[in-house]
């Protein structure tokens, strides 16, 4: 296994301490060790796959789970946020449909040799919702109205990479001839 995709690995394994931390009021300074976990795991986002474009070490199982790994780690965290009172259900709703539709997307696409790359609006998505779930994380009075725009925000860019990603992969979902 290649560096890039141990490091996208290694986000995955960091996801059940996370919550745990993120959710626990047992431990004194959980809500900053969970802070730093999800800080450590969306660097290794970012640097997994910089490494496997830069030193040519994409993989089929980078092209899985790195995606798979990030929608992991937000949903896992926005869903927490949902049991934490911290944001509302219809929003996570939203995010994780989102995900799964694109998911099936993906993997339509993969059964026709087609692969679905991530488009900047995408990117965008996820940056704004890794900075959002920063400062839900934080959770203190100063940060509020800047984590309710960024929440809106991030529900916006969602929504727009969804539409982005239908219209420009639409025939994918076109059956070929003699399919039922």
């Amino acid at each position: 296994m290649n560096l890039p995709n141990k490091l996208t690995t290694f986000r995955v394994v960091l996801i059940p301490f996370f919550i745990f931390f993120l959710m626990t009021e047992l431990i004194p300074y959980s809500k900053w060790i969970a802070l730093a976990i999800f800080c450590i795991a969306s660097l290794t986002d970012f640097f997994d796959g910089y490494l496997a474009r830069k030193w040519n070490m994409v993989t089929n199982f980078g092209k899985f789970m790195d995606p798979l790994a990030d929608k992991l780690l937000v949903c896992s965290a926005i869903i927490a946020f949902t049991a934490m009172d911290r944001m509302p259900a219809w929003i996570v709703i939203i995010i994780v449909a989102r995900e799964f539709i694109i998911s099936g997307f993906r993997l339509i696409a993969a059964e026709k040799g087609v692969v679905i790359a991530a488009s900047y609006w995408g990117k965008f998505k996820t940056a704004s919702q890794m900075f959002m779930i920063i400062l839900f994380i934080i959770n203190i009075d100063a940060l509020y109205i800047p984590g309710q725009v960024l929440m809106y925000i991030a529900l916006a860019l969602t929504v727009i990479s969804l539409i982005d990603y239908i219209i420009k992969n639409k025939d994918v979902m076109k059956d070929e001839p003699g399919e039922a």
